[in-house]
């Protein structure tokens, strides 16, 4: 069993005003993601993984960009779900955010 102490355990810095923390077992990670550097002006650009992906907003507001959906306005209770391989993206609406992302399977280039 895993277990993470949210005053134990330090963000790691993932850019400008991103940080994570991250708890897995050997198939299944979730990340805990703040942002801190809000409003953008820009959206990040355009992704996609091979990870099944669903994620709830904690705190804040953001949109969510698929390339073949219509927008989604997001703020802190609503969740979305994003199937593998589907590329997509967010732009911060808030000065501040924090998303919960659980990802199958676990993905090897957050570790």
């Amino acid at each position: 069993m895993a277990a993470l102490k949210f005053d134990e355990v330090p963000f790691v810095r993932v850019k400008e005003g991103v940080q994570r923390k991250l708890i897995m077992t050997d198939e299944l990670m979730t990340v805990l993601i703040d942002f801190s550097t809000g409003p953008w002006k820009m959206l990040d650009p355009l992704h996609s993984h091979p990870h099944q992906q669903t994620l709830y907003v904690a705190k804040g507001e953001i949109v969510f960009f698929a390339k073949t959906n219509p927008d989604h306005h997001f703020k802190a209770g609503d969740m979305y779900a994003v199937p593998s391989g589907k590329k997509y993206t967010i732009k911060l609406l808030s000065e501040t955010a924090r998303r919960i992302d659980p990802f199958y399977p676990v993905r090897e280039d957050f570790l």
